[in-house]
């Protein structure tokens, strides 16, 4: 089974099963966004983990699950900007404020840059007294400084 077809099948799975991603992650014991991830076809799983999301999604079958421990194929999205609302403000946060980042990264680190390899995301609600609660991205990942050769 090729990789890209075992994500769309467990992310149908997921669209037609009653569960929220949040349960999903609890079982396998994962970031909701990292499980996401997996549903979206970005990341991949151990065994272990592709067993525990087909049976809770009832698809398992060994092709299945082998075909989603394999590394996928990352940032394959196109590079032009979403015209989904929010896809589209995650691109715009960057577009604005990216410049102001890689300064202020820049100043407390030093050259380098912040890793997506070994990186953690995580997305929370705030919520506030007048009812207009805000979503808090958290983005954590390993600083790399650039080598001196």
């Amino acid at each position: 089974m090729r990789r890209e077809d075992a994500a769309d099948r467990l992310f149908d799975a997921f669209v037609a099963s009653e569960l929220t991603v949040a349960e999903l992650a609890e079982g396998i014991d994962h970031d909701p966004v990292w499980t996401a991830g997996v549903l979206h076809g970005a990341v991949s799983t151990t065994r272990a983990e592709a067993e525990t999301l087909t049976e809770r999604l009832e698809i398992g079958s060994d092709p299945l699950v082998r075909a989603l421990c394999r590394a996928p194929e990352k940032g394959q999205r196109p590079l032009e900007i979403p015209s989904d609302p929010m896809l589209y403000r995650l691109f715009e946060i960057p577009a604005v404020y990216g410049d102001a980042l890689k300064t202020v990264i820049h100043e407390k680190f030093g050259d380098g840059i912040m890793s997506a390899i070994d990186f953690e995301c995580h997305v929370e609600r705030i919520e506030t007294e007048d009812g207009a609660d805000r979503v808090r991205i958290t983005y954590e990942g390993a600083f790399l400084p650039y080598r001196r050769w």
